[in-house]
């Protein structure tokens, strides 16, 4: 052990596999394996993105779990199966009270980083961080402020200004501020921090390679029952109200000859599964484990991102790095002035259309299904923009970076990433 102890609070963790989970789980292991560091994590129950409490974690109120050399200090939180602002308040005030009331008990660690946009979670690392008298550094993924706007929940806009002044409060705090896009940067100044204090650390493809040879694409097509010849249209990942997915199945609808497919979980798969009930080109998938997403992603034809109307996002899905690096052209829609958008367009792996116009969707991916040397132009790029910028050695060093620069400076031999302008994806 180097004699450094790190304490990363983070209300999403593995087993979680989507969103922000696996971003907090490979730093966390990194900084255990690679760097030699004592590291505890203070985290939730796993709940995401189905929005149920995973059964193995039900009954428990307390835990402490040891995994791959780091200590998970678990916090039970009430868990909403459908989303309003109130029950956002109740989830995040749940978090807030259970873990100023049990902060993990442990040795005063030299710094204290936080996975933002959850807002509980971004309160208890700065007071833990004042409590303890060490740097504070907050990696901004999302802004609970900007995303309660736009969500479509009912109350979002007064939980939208509650949540900014919150945020302004705890980035005040802050040593050094990470963001995963310089989309993120105009909304952290305007909260009051300063350029000179923001740092770029954008994600990385979390999705391990396969291992050995790429899975069989036919056998992989046939066992998910996409028959040969027919163009696949996949959406892997959360299905929540922001990313407005009816509109995916509105556009199965007007292509018949398409296989829309929306593969994962969260609060709107019930009400999809409705929708999709009599579009029989339209089907729904449970999710898959994580060794044989890359394979399923590679099966399809076109990965599809989609986002409500409502939403200018600049914060980028999870979903995208992995999507580059499955070698298949994107289609997004999304609002173009989006972190989404600029980094589709910055990679030249996709195609943009509106959000919420099933028609433009459908003639999109009948368009890219017809011209199949344009669609592999996408699908190069894509791939070469995620291996020249997307890699995990490359994200994990920048995240090191900035925690070194917060502590007073790189160690010895420490790796300082180059190409700071390059764009993230999350």
């Amino acid at each position: 052990m180097s004699g450094e102890r790190l304490l990363l609070v983070s209300t999403n963790y593995a087993p979680e596999h989507a969103g922000i989970g696996p971003y907090a789980t490979q730093i966390a292991e990194h900084w255990a394996q690679d760097r030699g560091a004592e590291v505890h994590v203070l985290a939730g129950m796993p709940h995401y993105p189905a929005w149920r409490t995973d059964p193995a974690y039900r009954r428990t109120w307390r835990t402490v779990d040891e995994r791959e050399g780091v200590l998970i200090h678990r916090r039970r939180h009430a868990v909403p199966a459908r989303q309003s602002a109130a029950r956002r308040a109740l989830y995040e005030a749940t978090i807030l009270g259970h873990g100023l009331l049990a902060p993990p008990r442990i040795a005063p660690p030299h710094a204290v980083v936080a996975q933002v946009p959850s807002l509980a979670g971004g309160v208890l690392a700065a007071r833990l961080a004042r409590r303890y008298g060490v740097p504070f550094v907050p990696v901004i993924q999302d802004l609970m402020g900007a995303a309660a706007a736009q969500s479509g929940m009912r109350g979002g806009g007064r939980a939208a200004s509650a949540a900014a002044r919150i945020e302004r409060r705890v980035l005040r705090e802050a040593r050094l501020v990470g963001v995963i896009h310089d989309s993120f940067r105009p909304r952290v100044r305007a909260l009051g921090v300063p350029d000179d204090r923001v740092r770029l650390v954008p994600n990385w493809t979390h999705i391990p390679a396969p291992s050995g040879h790429e899975p069989d694409r036919a056998a992989v097509r046939a066992r998910l029952g996409w028959r040969s010849g027919q163009t696949v249209v996949l959406h892997a990942g959360t299905m929540g109200l922001k990313q407005g997915l009816e509109t995916a199945i509105a556009a199965a609808r007007l292509a018949p000859e398409l296989r829309v497919v929306l593969m994962g979980d969260g609060s709107q798969r019930p009400h999809l599964a409705a929708l999709a009930r009599d579009v029989p080109n339209a089907e729904l998938l449970p999710p898959v484990p994580n060794e044989e997403f890359p394979g399923v992603l590679a099966a399809a034809d076109i990965l599809l991102v989609t986002q409500r109307a409502s939403v200018l996002d600049m914060s980028v899905p999870s979903k995208l790095t992995s999507y580059f690096a499955a070698g298949r052209p994107v289609l997004a829609a999304v609002a173009a002035g989006g972190g989404t958008a600029e980094e589709i367009r910055r990679s030249g792996a996709g195609r943009l259309v509106p959000p919420e116009d099933p028609a433009a969707l459908a003639a999109a991916a009948r368009g890219l299904a017809a011209d199949p040397r344009a669609a592999a132009r996408l699908a190069a790029r894509g791939r070469a923009y995620a291996r020249g910028n997307l890699t995990r050695e490359e994200g994990l060093a920048r995240v090191s970076a900035l925690l070194d620069e917060a502590l007073g400076g790189p160690r010895d031999g420490a790796h300082t990433p180059a190409g700071a302008g390059a764009g993230g994806a999350r």
